[in-house]
């Protein structure tokens, strides 16, 4: 942290990310703490500007936290009313049959197709009205550690410039003190794989796997429009090996979500998530619902897929870690917002806690979330994710279906995830060439007309806040190796390699176009060596997902 004198504020508690997880938390640290001062920050420039997501919400864990959500109002309004998982060839699709038997977790009775940023910006004005104190546009920068614990945090600096000097419009970041931050950043957060590392969190515990969600939103003609349809598919375009697949949800006034999940566990240095996601729209089985409609937003993010095998300590002195941040997701039920949402509460409650009796450790969250729904629905679906990993999508979809139907979760093993995402890349000697066709502009798009639907903006004078840590070694590894895997898996266009004229005529330079960036996370999660550090812009950077993202 530097030098720049900073106004402090304090609170009892901090919440860092105004997503689903760290929304409930609040919500619930408030029902239970009535008369504690809370915060929330949120680096978007509202709350709900960088939620993305399917979303299909299992209202659970809502129903616990406002069992009178409806009454209130809450944006649920589109119920899942058919669904069909797909197995695609190139020129077919064949429906699983029997979903309830074979994929129960992926049954959707009772479940509500959303705008999880609608849905994050109604908890907000809950939250608001039971005076927690919300700030958007503030990012958290740096973790205030002192005499061994986690103290608080530090909010960005405004008005840096990329030479880092104060600009015009200079204002420093605040100190915020508190007892007790809760994390709640998301997938890769910033802040929270700092105090992963400062407090050797992840020790024992699996890597950690992502995927990369890529999502348009869709206004269709009403007569294709079938409110409530909820469409899954796996297969092609993807190889045997690379674990992935499409969504369609149907919801809202005549509005389509479509996306594509790649497991960045991949190895073909040549794959692209993005021509992925293009060209399962060629599909027949996606195709057809397209026709006369027009795409109206576009966005990514990463997730974390690695399950309880994954999961690290969630407690540490002065803060927990809770939703995507620690890795809730349920993978096999293609959701997160319920479990993010039951991981806030619970963090709420062992936060609750630590401040009546004054402890520096949250120390009972680790026991309550063992002890919940949350932890037995993790549980059960553990072997899923690493057995498409290790046996590949067809036995891997066999494993699944075996494990879920005939063992019923309770199998006498587990399953383990050997390598993290960046340790898989094959060099591009090895890897074989994917042609994938240009984009025809009516169904399918580039990503520079696709990250103009995301609304994606950056002070240009502000600091990069993409950065090489060694700069050499994208030239010995990045493109002597891989030929830059980045310029592909990035969504977002921020990364290029461009001819070097002044180091030969051969030579090559990767440009970083900062201003492009979506949050999604994946550079720093699939660069081969690490060495693409994704620190926190300045407040209120980035995307602008709207109404309906």
């Amino acid at each position: 942290m530097s030098d720049i004198p900073r106004e402090e504020m304090e609170f009892d508690a901090v919440v860092v990310g105004a997503g689903p997880a760290g929304l409930a938390a609040a919500i619930r640290l408030r029902q239970l703490a009535p008369d504690a001062t809370i915060c929330v920050v949120e680096k978007g420039g509202e709350v709900g500007a960088h939620i993305v997501s399917g979303a299909v919400i299992e209202p659970r864990a809502l129903e616990e936290l406002l069992p009178d959500w409806r009454e209130r109002g809450a944006p649920l309004e589109t119920e899942v009313s058919e669904e069909r998982v797909l197995y695609m060839t190139e020129s077919r699709a064949f429906q699983v049959p029997y979903l309830d038997r074979v994929m129960p977790h992926m049954a959707n009775h009772g479940n509500y197709v959303v705008s999880l940023g609608d849905v994050c910006r109604w908890l907000a004005i809950q939250a608001e009205a039971m005076e927690i104190e919300v700030y958007p546009g503030f990012a958290g920068a740096d973790v205030l550690i002192e005499d061994g614990r986690v103290a608080g945090i530090v909010t960005g600096d405004m008005g840096i410039s990329r030479d880092g000097t104060e600009g015009p419009n200079f204002a420093p970041g605040m100190i915020l003190r508190t007892k007790q931050v809760i994390f709640a950043e998301g997938c890769r957060g910033s802040l929270s794989k700092k105090v992963m590392a400062l407090f050797d969190l992840r020790r024992g515990v699996d890597p950690q796997t992502y995927g990369l969600g890529i999502k348009e939103v869709w206004e269709i003609p009403a007569e294709q429009h079938r409110p409530g349809l909820v469409q899954h598919s796996f297969g092609w375009p993807l190889d045997d090996q690379t674990y992935g697949g499409a969504w369609l949800y149907h919801f809202g006034k005549n509005l389509v979500s479509y996306g594509f999940v790649t497991g960045l566990d991949y190895a073909n240095t040549w794959l692209s998530p993005f021509d992925e996601m293009q060209r399962t729209k060629t599909h027949p089985a996606f195709a057809e619902t397209f026709k006369g409609g027009r795409r109206i937003a576009y966005g990514a993010r990463a997730l974390s897929e690695g399950g309880i095998q994954s999961i690290p300590r969630l407690s540490f002195p002065g803060g927990v870690l809770t939703g995507d941040s620690a890795g809730f997701l349920n993978v096999p039920k293609i959701k997160g917002t319920h479990t993010a949402m039951k991981s806030g509460m619970l963090a709420a409650e062992a936060v609750a806690e630590a401040l009546a009796s004054d402890r520096a450790e949250a120390g009972s969250y680790t026991k309550l979330v063992r002890g919940s729904w949350l932890w037995d629905e993790l549980r059960s679906v553990r072997n899923v994710r690493p057995a498409f990993a290790k046996f590949g999508n067809r036995l891997g979809a066999l494993y699944a279906g075996f494990d879920a139907a005939v063992l019923r979760g309770r199998a006498p093993w587990t399953l383990h995830f050997d390598h993290a995402d960046n340790e898989t890349l094959e060099p591009a000697s090895l890897s074989p060439k994917i042609d994938y066709p240009k984009p025809d502009n009516v169904l399918t798009f580039d990503r520079l007309s696709s990250l103009a639907l995301s609304g994606t903006n950056h002070e240009e004078d502000q600091p990069v806040h993409l950065r090489l840590r060694k700069a050499a070694l994208w030239n010995t590894v990045n493109w002597d190796v891989f030929r830059s895997p980045e310029s592909r898996y990035c969504p977002a266009g921020v990364y290029e390699a461009v001819p070097d004229p002044s180091a030969g005529e051969t030579a090559m330079r990767l440009q970083i176009n900062a201003q492009n960036c979506v949050h999604c996370k994946t550079c720093d999660i699939k660069d081969p060596t690490q060495n693409i550090d994704w620190a926190t812009p300045e407040g209120g950077g980035g995307p602008n997902y709207p109404s309906g993202m």
